[in-house]
């Protein structure tokens, strides 16, 4: 019977196999989808407008690097409120982050991480 060592190694090798045969078969994907685009006359703009029109959201339809790029152009950034023990800020919007709900779990003040103005 193998030990976990053994396992771990095998499960390593068969990693290194999955993604050489992924970075195979992505290029020669791209290359198709390239291809078929070109043949029909298709555009990365016609993707765009085909997907939103499938019920999903604009913001879904474009891709997440687009989303980024176009969040830290014009979105407004909020100051920090609450400094973690190792660097972590929160601006005290939207969830509350795992290192501040796992400090007040452990009986500490969500205060005592306010950043003083």
């Amino acid at each position: 019977m193998s030990n976990l060592i053994d396992i771990q190694g095998q499960i390593e090798k068969l990693q290194k196999q999955a993604n050489e045969i992924k970075s195979k078969e992505f290029s020669r994907t791209v290359q198709e989808i390239v291809a078929t685009m070109q043949a029909f006359g298709i555009t990365p703009k016609d993707l765009l407008s085909a997907r939103s029109k499938t019920g999903k959201s604009k913001a879904a339809a474009v891709p997440k690097s687009a989303r980024s790029k176009a969040k830290k152009s014009g979105a407004v950034t909020v100051a920090a409120k609450y400094r973690g023990p190792n660097g972590e800020t929160w601006s005290g919007r939207g969830l509350t982050p795992r290192w501040l709900a796992t400090l007040v779990g452990q009986g500490r003040k969500k205060e005592e991480f306010s950043i003083e103005s």
